[in-house]
């Protein structure tokens, strides 16, 4: 897999894990921690991503 795909693999997946967490938050059935939990996912995903984008 090439960096570009990898790339744009990441993005959809925080793209994705980022719908979910605003819609987590509107939700009063969602769990403050598995929100908590999500961000840092996307956090991890945005932090890939801008390490391998400068590379």
């Amino acid at each position: 897999m090439s960096i570009s795909s990898h790339l744009t693999e990441l993005r959809k997946k925080h793209d994705v894990l980022s719908d979910k967490v605003e819609k987590a938050q509107r939700s009063p059935a969602v769990d403050a921690t598995q929100i908590t939990e999500m961000k840092r996912q996307k956090l991890r995903l945005k932090e890939e991503i801008n390490r391998l984008a400068t590379h």
